[in-house]
């Protein structure tokens, strides 16, 4: 069964190893800015009065949280560059999430055009 998925794959035309590719590098990103994000609500709320967030672990799941929902019951940053960074990740999400359907999309709705690959 996995082999012939994996024949699958190599049969695949240049439509679907671009759809690939592009998929993989908004994840690929999105993994980067979870990380650097992590890093930064961590720093800047670490010392915050009341903050919900007292070590990493607490600041990747904010981070992630915030990039996989748009929005959560966590309380709010409580620091100015901790809700700046907030506001980022959120745009992230909802940028990714439209760019993402707008490339499967137009990958639907091109399934019956000739492959270049």
């Amino acid at each position: 069964m996995i082999r012939e998925e994996f024949a699958q794959i190599s049969a695949w035309g240049e439509r679907h190893r671009r759809l690939v590719a592009r998929l993989t590098i908004v994840l690929i990103a999105t993994a980067l800015i979870d990380i650097v994000g992590t890093i930064l609500i961590f720093l800047t709320e670490r010392h915050a009065d009341g903050t919900a967030i007292h070590n990493v672990r607490d600041a990747l799941f904010f981070t992630t949280v915030q990039l996989l929902t748009v929005s959560s019951q966590m309380p709010n940053p409580l620091t100015g560059l901790g809700r700046v960074i907030d506001v980022v990740l959120e745009l992230w999400a909802v940028v990714i999430v439209a760019g993402s359907a707008g490339a499967m999309a137009a990958f639907f709705q091109n399934a019956d055009a000739p492959d270049a690959g």
